[in-house]
Formats: C-alpha cells, structure tokens, sequence
C-alpha cells in the first residue's frame, strides 16, 4: 500500500543541495518511491498530514555495544569526581555478562534498541566484546542477530583477567581471537572490529586481527586514537576501512591519511561528554575533506546513552559542526560508515526509514537539546 506524507514543514533528503520546503513524499512498502514539492505530489492508497512538522532521515548508529549485564554507574561518580577514564573497567562488565543468561541479554538488547528507536534510530549497529570467550562471544553476537544485520565481532576488546584475577597472556588470547573464536562468531557478524590502544592492542596486533576477519569475509572496522595519538587511525586508512571510530587524538598525517583513503571518521561525543575527555575536532576533519559520522557508542562504562539527539547536539556545541554537518553525519554519514547506500537518504528507491520531528526544522536537534523532538518514527515504510 503506498503512502503520501505532505504538508512537510521542511524535508531533509541528504539528497540535495538544501532541505525543500513546503514538501511531500511518497512510500510503497519499504521502498520511497517519489520525492518533491507537495503540489505536484501523486495520489497514494493512503495519506498522512504532517502538520508543517520537518522530516530527515531515521538515524544510522554505527557504533553501539549492546549487549552487556551489569552496571557502572559508580565508575561514572568516579569519573566525575576526578578520576581518570582507562580501558580496563571493560572487564567488570566481561564478568556480569558472562554471568547472565540468554534470555537476560536478549531482553536488555531488546529494551536498549526500543529506546533507541523511540529517539530516531532506525539502524543500528551492534557489538560484542563483552564475554571474551569463545561461548560467550558467539552467544552475544546471536543476541545481538536478532535485532540487526549490522553485527560486529569485537572480541579483540580487551585481553581478558584469567580464573587468578590477573590478564591473560595477550598473545595466546590473540590466537583464541583469531582463530577458534572467529570460526565461531564469524556466521552471526558482518563486521570484525579491535580495539587498537593503549591498554588494549598495539598497531600489529589489530592489524593481526583485521586481516584474519577479512580472510573468512567479514568487514573491518577499528577504534583508534581515542585515549592517546597512536598509529591506529593510519592503519585503518591503509587498509581501506569503511570507518574508525572515537578519532580524538589526531596528527596532521592522521587527517591526511583519512582525506586520502575515504575512510570515515565516525566520531562519539558522548564518550567525551561522559569521561570528561578533549572532544574531537570535527571541524579539522570537515575542512580537510574528510567524511565525519556520528554514532552513540553506548556502552555501560564510556558512554551510556542511546540519543543519537544528544550527539549531534554535542557535536553542534563543542566539536565545531553546523546543525546542518551533524544531522548528515548522524544519517548519511552513518551510512557510509556502514558502507550502506539504502539508509541515511531520502530519495527513489531507498529505504523508507524517516522521522517527523515536532519542530519546523533539523536545527532544532542541536537548538532545543533534552527535548523529545521525535514525534514519529517510521522504518520499511511504516510508523514504529
């Protein structure tokens, strides 16, 4: 059954060179199917009024750690007492999740990704990295397949603590990583991802770990440069990935090299906002011709919210990016980082993943922070 939504007060494709105004669409099934000015609209089997109300695409989050038990709420008190963000809080949650049952995790995930489509998420993508043993990585990634096609193997998060309480060796764990635990979680992911940092894997050890996923055909993402400068940003430029994440520590050639490649910078203003570290310069980025998205990265330690919103507001306040860059970003940008062209754009033939916001622009995501400006959501062509 096809759909016309008109009386748009403004419509954000990412499509065009600015939004239109005074506009309609047209859905049939999951597909869009016209786009344009709302009087030369064709007739549709059903119509929707939408009240002057703007319209953008849904949102693509393509980074998100989901599944996990447990809670650090008393790390996040820490942190805003003073104390310092560092990579091994990852284990306390390692502990609470591999001590959960399938049935605990499905309904988080599942409560986790309502919230995020009750904000404007419409793609999501989901990681593990929170069992490190081979059962529990493949568990979380069959979770995580139950809720999205976007799923990533992140067993290379952290070297896990040993039955003693100390980290095992790295070099046997990174063999478990690359060898029987990828056989195992390779038919539940699309995506390979490492943590390439201090407190986590070196440049040679990610790369070790990228090339291993690539070999059974799975896609390489990586998180890089987020507590220091490191050599992780270059890797990823190198080999072609679709998007490294955080990118918070950059040097000239770190830029360069992204400008270069393609590679998208998919940045995460809610870790900064929730460690208290530098934002990202989206800005440096923007200008030297690199691809920027943005992402939610929630997760229990870091970063623990689903609002994309929040994102592009803290984008738009503190990391130098108009309204306009960060609601691309947040779509379209997503997207890209996913190496998806049927999401993050309005237009013939794409998905018919889109939100009507209760204001009469996009603007109004970064001008009215906290609001829930979402007032509907609509995924393959039908409201949520």
């Amino acid at each position: 059954m096809s759909v016309l939504i008109t009386h748009i007060g403004e419509l954000t494709t990412n499509d065009h060179d600015r939004p239109l105004t005074d506009a309609a669409l047209v859905l049939d099934g999951p597909r869009i199917t016209w786009v344009g000015p709302a009087d030369e609209a064709p007739a549709a089997d059903q119509h929707v009024d939408a009240g002057g109300r703007a319209v953008i695409p849904g949102f693509v989050d393509s980074h998100s750690h989901l599944v996990f038990a447990g809670d650090r709420a008393a790390e996040f008190a820490a942190r805003m007492a003073g104390e310092s963000y560092a990579a091994g809080g990852i284990r306390t949650t390692v502990a609470a999740t591999r001590a959960a049952s399938d049935e605990h995790l499905t309904s988080h995930v599942a409560r986790l990704v309502a919230e995020m489509h009750r904000q404007g998420t419409t793609t999501v993508e989901i990681k593990s990295g929170y069992g490190l043993t081979v059962h529990d990585e493949a568990r979380s990634l069959a979770v995580a397949r139950q809720f999205t096609d976007e799923t990533t193997f992140l067993g290379a998060h952290v070297v896990p603590d040993t039955d003693a309480g100390e980290p095992a060796d790295a070099t046997a764990y990174l063999d478990l990583v690359t060898g029987p635990m990828l056989d195992a979680c390779a038919p539940h992911a699309r995506w390979i991802d490492a943590f390439c940092e201090e407190g986590a894997f070196d440049v040679d050890q990610a790369r070790t770990v990228l090339e291993a996923g690539a070999a059974v055909g799975l896609g390489g993402r990586l998180h890089a440069n987020q507590l220091t400068y490191g050599a992780g940003v270059r890797l990823a430029a190198e080999l072609g990935l679709p998007a490294v994440d955080h990118c918070t520590f950059l040097r000239d050639a770190d830029v360069a090299a992204l400008a270069d490649s393609g590679t998208v910078a998919t940045l995460l203003p809610g870790v900064e906002f929730s460690t208290r570290q530098p934002y990202p310069d989206a800005r440096r980025l923007l200008d030297a011709g690199v691809t920027v998205a943005l992402a939610s990265d929630c997760n229990p330690g870091s970063c623990f919210t689903s609002s994309v919103p929040l994102c592009i507001a803290l984008a738009v306040r503190e990391m130098g990016m108009t309204p306009a860059e960060a609601v691309w970003a947040a779509t379209a940008g997503g997207a890209r980082a996913l190496d998806r062209d049927d999401v993050g754009v309005l237009a013939p033939g794409r998905r018919a993943d889109l939100l009507l916001l209760d204001a009469p622009s996009a603007v109004h995501l970064a001008y009215r922070p906290g609001v829930p400006l979402v007032a509907s959501v609509w995924k393959d062509g039908r409201p949520l």
